[in-house]
C-alpha cells in the first residue's frame, strides 16, 4: 500500500483541491495528514477522507514531517507539500521505482533547471546547497529540499533522524545514501503554490548546512 504523507498549517485553500487530485491518481492510498492549522484545514482534510493527526500548537516541520511518516502505514510513503505545488501524477512513478525497481528513496527534483514558480534567490539557495553537498558527498544530487519524495517505510524506520530544527529533507536524504540504501533521483515539475509560504529561510539555510556537514563527518 501506498501512504501519501503532508504536514499542513494554514491549507484550507488548497487541502482539498489537492487530496482530490491524489485520489484520482491513487485511490486506494493512505492519506496521512499531519496538521497545525488555525483554520479549517483539519476539518476539510477530514471531510475528504484523510487520516488527520492534530500537532497543535505546532512544533515546527521537523516534528511534523517525523510524525507524519512514522506513523504512514503504507509499505512506501511518498511526501508532498499540501500547497498544489507538486504534481500528483508522478505518485505512482515514485511509487513504482521502489516496488518495482528495488530504489530505497526516490527524489523528485525540482531543479533540473530554474522553474518559474521559484523565486530566483531560491533557486540559487537550492541549488548552491545541493552542489556543497555533491561534492561532499562525491554523488550529484540537485535538491536537498524537495517536498516530493518516496520512501520504503522500513528505511524510515530503520534509521534515525534529528527532527529538531527546519530542513529535515536535507537529512531524509543524506542519511540514507550514507548508510548505502538506494537512491534515485528523478526530474519533477514545480508549480505555483495555492495560498502563503511559511518558510522561513535565514533559519532553513542554516539548519541545511548544519545537517550537511553534521552527515558527512557523522561516524
Amino acid at each position: 500500500m501506498i501512504t501519501v504523507s503532508m504536514i499542513t498549517m494554514n491549507e484550507e485553500a488548497a487541502v482539498g483541491l489537492v487530496i482530490d487530485k491524489i485520489k484520482r491518481v491513487v485511490p486506494d492510498a493512505e492519506i496521512l495528514i499531519v496538521d497545525s492549522s488555525s483554520d479549517r484545514t483539519p476539518d476539510i482534510a477530514a471531510q475528504r477522507g484523510a487520516r488527520v493527526f492534530r500537532q497543535f500548537p505546532p512544533r515546527g516541520y521537523g516534528p511534523a514531517m517525523e510524525l507524519a511518516l512514522r506513523s504512514a502505514g503504507g509499505d512506501v510513503i511518498v511526501t508532498m507539500d499540501c500547497d498544489d505545488t507538486y504534481p500528483t501524477d508522478q505518485i505512482p512513478v515514485l511509487a513504482g521505482y521502489i516496488l518495482q525497481d528495488g530504489y530505497d528513496v526516490v527524489d523528485g527534483s525540482r531543479l533540473g533547471s530554474k522553474p518559474k514558480a521559484m523565486p530566483m534567490i531560491n533557486y540559487l539557495a537550492n541549488a548552491g546547497f545541493a552542489l556543497v553537498a555533491s561534492a561532499l558527498f562525491l554523488r550529484r544530487f540537485t535538491d536537498l529540499h524537495s517536498g516530493m519524495r518516496a520512501y520504503r517505510k522500513s528505511v524510515i524506520d530503520a534509521l534515525p533522524f534529528d527532527a529538531r530544527g527546519a530542513a529535515l529533507p536535507v537529512d531524509l536524504l543524506l542519511v540514507p545514501f550514507k548508510r548505502g540504501y538506494k537512491i534515485k533521483l528523478t526530474r519533477i515539475d514545480y508549480f505555483e503554490r495555492v495560498g502563503k509560504s511559511t518558510m522561513r529561510p535565514i533559519e532553513s539555510a542554516w539548519w541545511t548546512v548544519r545537517r550537511i556537514v553534521a552527515t558527512r563527518f557523522a561516524r
